[in-house]
């Protein structure tokens, strides 16, 4: 049995097309949105809204220090538009749009952080599962999924926002995580809370991973945790008893997936 699984898509349809040759499912760990193109500013929502110098800035800022200073900007930017919720919407939905129907069935997603899980039961069709919070069982194995991001403590969603992403609260990620028993392979679009995997050092500053994953793999011991969210880690891999914790890569700059085989 083999199969491929990639996190991270962010836009690249292209490379979604083909991740599933060679494989007998696919399994997408999140983060389908190319919302901020940090390579190429003109890309993205942002860039295609507002331009590739308005987004420069704002990506600049997003690599410091991350002040009230960024929020305000990107305020600035949604204020100078008549309607940004909807076009939001419609450019998240042309994206979806394209990456659903690249996907090859069987495939089973979750939504990570940047992505729009209420626009996901619209492209629900024969052989694309979104299975977020559920246990599947694929090729004789349990594949357990936990989708979104950590919420950090204190602060709180705006919900007239023009996009909210999938953050989810520690206590109830948690308690999705709980949820996920008998498992042979632990799916999450973030990573265990382990040093080395949420350290990423491009960005210089460690991203939010989950102590309810940690937890999980001692109670469960899976063959295999897999994972994305964190684009340039410490390191890739780290052994936690007999599980195997991986991060499967920045599948918009690889454009290759990573293969599960038993």
């Amino acid at each position: 049995m083999r199969v491929h699984v990639v996190s991270d898509v962010h836009g690249n349809t292209e490379a979604l097309a083909r991740a599933g040759d060679g494989a007998d499912a696919l399994v997408v760990l999140g983060d389908l949105v190319d919302f901020v193109d940090y390579y190429d500013h003109g890309k993205g929502i942002l860039g295609q809204v507002f331009g590739a110098e308005k987004v420069g800035v704002f990506a600049e800022l997003r690599r410091g220090r991350m002040g009230p200073e960024t929020g305000l900007y990107l305020r600035s930017l949604w204020e100078s538009l008549d309607d940004p919720r909807k076009v939001v919407d419609d450019a998240v939905r042309a994206q979806y749009t394209e990456m659903f129907a690249a996907m090859t069935a069987p495939t089973y997603a979750i939504p990570g952080n940047v992505d729009s899980p209420a626009l996901w039961p619209e492209f629900a069709r024969e052989g694309l599962h979104l299975v977020d919070g559920q246990v599947v069982e694929i090729g004789g194995l349990n594949f357990g999924f936990a989708g979104g991001a950590l919420l950090g403590r204190g602060f709180v969603l705006r919900s007239d926002a023009p996009w909210v992403p999938y953050l989810r609260y520690e206590e109830d990620f948690a308690a999705a995580v709980d949820k996920l028993v008998d498992v042979d392979v632990l799916c999450s679009h973030i990573p265990p809370a382990v040093a080395e995997l949420t350290y990423d050092v491009v960005a210089r500053r460690p991203e939010m991973g989950s102590q309810a994953l940690v937890e999980a793999i001692h109670r469960e011991q899976p063959r295999w945790s897999v994972f994305g969210h964190v684009h340039q880690p410490m390191s890739r891999r780290v052994r936690i008893g007999r599980t195997e914790c991986v991060n499967v890569g920045h599948f918009q700059r690889l454009g290759r997936p990573y293969a599960l085989t038993w």
